[in-house]
């Protein structure tokens, strides 16, 4: 730790705990308190025996808050955790913040870091990205939004319960309906309307959602990601006239069997909820239900082939194509991204009807 100190001089050093240490049982946040050294440490307790790999984004996120927010004063910005998203939904998400005039924390940026422009000199770290200061600031903010909640909504209570910050727990905004409810929950944070701008946006949504009804209507899909995009997706396939089957996630959550649930209920969809799932077990649900299209990232598509049906790629990890990370799935832009994936995956399956 001295040696990247030395070389590096950041201004803060995550210390990710694994299996071994936290079975063993050392004192992670004791030994980092006796380390001199002129930066933040900051332990994140992770170990993979423990939920998933959402678990662990979740609670370092909140290893964050816990470690660095600090009341100084009210701001007139808000909070916003974004969860396991591509560095294109982060743009598009800052890209509808400035039409509505908001400043937010984001927690955590990585529309600048994980997907970095690449020019010289190259500097010992990419720019852009949350600062300290900001994650700081985020005790003295209007309000905060969970993106998604199973991942961030961790740090969202906790500024809550501990520094009196405003929190919603929403559903990720994907597709119209979604992202209505998050542009209605920021303006009601800020006391600002949404512009007209993004009514825009919304109406093309829409619009390109007629365009493609009859590749949709009435066909079946399942669903596997996280549990904030797979209920989110689940939702907007409702409104594209397509019928949920199976909504699955390697992640186990009563949260989100509940989400699932009031979109079965909302709907009139019959949704098998797969809470907890791996491959093995969405590939028996597949071939049960006889869906006509797969949503997953890569290893779905060994499914997909298996069983002859339409594949399209969403989630993480997808290895197997480019550019995936620079496309939005969130907001309204997000939803035209995601009609145009759902019905060129038809489309490249041979459904030219």
């Amino acid at each position: 730790m001295h040696a990247l100190a030395a070389r590096r001089h950041p201004e803060l050093i995550a210390v990710i705990t694994t299996c071994l240490s936290e079975t063993i049982g050392d004192d992670v946040d004791g030994i980092l308190r006796k380390i001199d050294l002129p930066m933040e440490l900051v332990p994140m307790h992770t170990p993979s025996y423990v939920g998933s790999h959402v678990t662990g984004y979740d609670n370092a996120v909140k290893a964050l808050v816990v470690k660095l927010a600090e009341q100084t004063g009210p701001t007139d910005k808000i909070n916003i955790t974004v969860g396991l998203l591509n560095p294109g939904d982060i743009r598009e998400l800052k890209s509808m913040l400035e039409m509505m005039r908001v400043k937010a924390n984001i927690l955590t940026d990585i529309s600048e870091t994980l997907d970095a422009p690449l020019r010289l000199p190259r500097p010992s770290f990419p720019t852009g990205g949350t600062t300290l200061k900001e994650i700081a600031d985020t005790a003295n903010s209007l309000g905060s939004i969970a993106m998604c909640k199973h991942a961030g909504g961790g740090a969202v209570t906790y500024l809550a319960n501990k520094h009196k910050v405003p929190m919603i727990l929403g559903a990720a905004p994907i597709g119209v309906a979604n992202t209505d409810a998050f542009l209605e929950h920021v303006g009601q944070l800020v006391g600002r309307p949404v512009p007209e701008q993004l009514r825009r946006d919304r109406g093309r949504l829409i619009d390109a959602m007629i365009d493609v009804q009859f590749k949709t209507v009435q066909k079946k899909v399942a669903i596997f990601a996280d549990p904030d995009v797979a209920s989110g997706v689940a939702r907007f396939e409702h409104e594209l006239g397509m019928e949920p089957s199976i909504v699955a996630t390697g992640t186990t959550s009563k949260e989100f069997v509940k989400d699932v649930q009031a979109i079965a209920s909302q709907t009139g969809h019959e949704i098998e909820i797969l809470s907890g799932c791996d491959l093995y077990g969405l590939h028996e649900a597949v071939k049960a239900d006889g869906v006509d299209l797969l949503m997953a990232n890569t290893h779905g598509k060994t499914i997909a082939d298996d069983e002859g049906i339409a594949f399209a790629r969403i989630g993480f990890p997808v290895y197997d194509r480019v550019g995936y990370q620079r496309r939005a799935i969130i907001g309204y832009n997000g939803g035209i991204n995601l009609v145009a994936l759902i019905t060129n995956s038809f489309l490249e399956h041979g459904d030219v009807s």
